[in-house]
């Protein structure tokens, strides 16, 4: 089944837009544009359409942003963490990425109990290393996966219980037990096609996943089989998320990046964010706990 095809909705295109989040507090919408060191929030319209509100400059890579319940900012810069206040200050989280190294942080989430969680990647490809983390309440970084080759989206079901993770260039999403530690990931799904990017979980447990390189989303069901494809006019796919008052509104970013010159030209609409109306809504995203050795947490 296919669903019904996302319009754009803004009319800026980004290099390599990611990473949409949902601030219900402030009903606004989050993202990143990587390369560009930029942090973006936005209004979300009626019809869909997205407008720039506010842009947050960084002098590095940025993969990730969430938010607090005070709308303190968590940013994943290229090597730690940085902590923006309301106010636009500025604090230097944990490092994650030891300096020089040819790694950067990428995608990052919110566990259900506030914790963040943030995953990287090589910068010159063929890595099998990368991580991913968490963020403690008291400053400390706990490593899940040291294995990975590309760390990214991640997603839980509604009561906490599992989470699922990306691990993009085996074309890979696993899945674990996320209350016992120390448990076995497993392969929840492998992809035949495309590379399996950001994703986010609805209501009834259904997976969406941006699939970079094939131009859609694919809601999988519970048991790991094609519920339905969202066709974008962009081939580059890279995240997905749940917006709105009623959580209905899906919102997909895209990327113009890695396109060639003759692809730009056929996609037009590349880099935009695009939004498309769901019959059943997603899983509200928990606000970032804070921690208190992190000012001004």
């Amino acid at each position: 089944m296919t669903t019904a095809t996302p319009a754009a909705a803004t009319g800026e295109a980004f290099g390599l837009a990611e990473g949409p989040v949902w601030d219900a507090v402030r009903q606004r919408l989050l993202w990143v544009d990587i390369h560009a060191g930029q942090v973006l929030e936005g209004a979300l319209g009626p019809t869909g359409r997205i407008s720039v509100t506010r842009r947050h400059q960084f002098d590095s890579t940025v993969g990730a942003v969430a938010v607090a319940e005070d709308g303190t900012l968590l940013v994943a810069a290229q090597e730690h963490l940085v902590v923006v206040a309301a106010d636009g200050t500025r604090y230097d989280g944990p490092r994650i990425v030891g300096a020089g190294e040819r790694r950067r942080l990428n995608d990052g989430s919110i566990d259900p109990t506030g914790r963040f969680l943030v995953g990287t990647l090589g910068l010159d490809g063929g890595s099998r290393r990368e991580t991913l983390v968490r963020l403690e309440p008291d400053g400390e970084v706990t490593t899940l996966d040291s294995d990975l080759t590309l760390s990214s989206g991640l997603a839980w079901t509604a009561d906490g219980r599992t989470l699922y993770s990306v691990d993009t260039l085996r074309r890979t999403v696993h899945v674990r037990d996320y209350t016992r530690v120390g448990t076995e990931r497993r392969t929840h799904l492998r992809l035949a096609d495309g590379y399996p990017d950001g994703i986010a979980m609805d209501a009834e447990e259904n997976l969406w996943v941006a699939v970079w390189g094939k131009g859609e989303i694919r809601r999988y069901a519970p048991d790991g089989t094609i519920a339905a494809r969202c066709r974008v006019p962009a081939p580059h796919t890279s995240s997905v998320a749940f917006a709105g008052p009623d959580l209905r509104t899906l919102v997909i970013t895209t990327a113009t990046s890695e396109l060639t010159r003759e692809q730009r030209t056929q996609h037009p609409d590349s880099g935009r964010l695009f939004t498309v109306r769901v019959d059943v809504p997603g899983i509200p995203v928990p606000a970032w706990l804070g921690c208190p050795s992190l000012l001004p947490c």
